[in-house]
């Protein structure tokens, strides 16, 4: 079977900032005493409800969504996602078009994770994450670049993913187009491209590529991978832009098998 077409030749982009003010997806950590909010659904006529998880759920009435500021933290579009990690339980709670309400929140879908043990949503379900899969798990994040290992895949995006699957993703895309890439694709950095240009937290980044690789997660701009902001990602940004990596520098790891849609 052919590769999946992914757009060769565009960039690798991080899809993240230096501060809070620009791009990047967010997340919050609450204790296990943190209080129980409503949950309800519907933002914009998008409901997703019997796909989701349902509230309460323990998440701050002034948890961070993405897209948000600290001058407006209520964004009015955009994928508005909210990521809460509780504490000693070790439970993900994660939204999707999230509106904040006097008391809880509107959303058009949600789900929970027990980071504990290894499942994945029922067949056909999306999550807060279009592939159905766990957000924060995928996030690139700056401590760990910093502290010069990652150890796990990081999500993207691409813009069109094909009406298929593969395991542990549970829902498919909006193409027919079968040489387009089915959610839960994992690409990764060919083993031969030179990293030798890259230092500090770049080529940390680069490394987790070359062995861990890219899930594809969502619909979006080609080659996004999606990471939380912070002040020091200003130098992995320069270096990316003077070095581009790009799609061609990626190859498609053997798929297994595909569920249609």
């Amino acid at each position: 079977m052919a590769e999946p077409r992914i757009l060769p030749d565009a960039a690798l982009h991080l899809d993240l900032g230096t501060t809070e003010e620009y791009y990047g997806i967010p997340y919050t950590v609450v204790p296990a005493s943190q209080p129980l909010v409503p949950i309800t659904y519907g933002t914009g006529g998008d409901d997703y409800s019997e796909e989701s998880d349902p509230g309460p759920m323990p998440i701050p009435l002034d948890a961070a969504i993405e897209g948000g500021s600290s001058a407006d933290p209520d964004p009015a579009s955009g994928d508005r996602h909210v990521l809460v990690l509780q504490q000693e339980s070790c439970m993900l709670y994660e939204l999707y078009n999230t509106e904040r309400l006097a008391g809880g929140f509107r959303v058009s879908s949600s789900a929970i994770w027990n980071l504990t043990v290894n499942h994945t949503r029922p067949a056909g379900w999306t999550s807060a994450d279009a592939a159905g899969l766990p957000i924060l798990p995928g996030l690139l994040r700056y401590d760990e670049a910093a502290a010069g290992a990652i150890t796990h895949a990081l999500r993207f995006t691409t813009p069109a993913v094909r009406r298929a699957y593969v395991a542990p993703a549970s829902h498919c895309g909006s193409y027919s187009d079968a040489s387009r890439p089915p959610y839960g694709l994992r690409v990764r950095l060919k083993a031969g491209f030179d990293l030798s240009p890259y230092s500090g937290p770049a080529r940390t980044v680069l490394t987790a590529l070359q062995r861990y690789g890219l899930i594809l997660a969502d619909q979006g701009s080609p080659w996004y991978v999606t990471g939380t902001s912070n002040p020091g990602w200003a130098e992995v940004l320069s270096q990316l832009r003077d070095r581009p990596v790009r799609g061609r520098d990626f190859e498609v790891i053997r798929l297994g098998s595909i569920t249609t849609c």
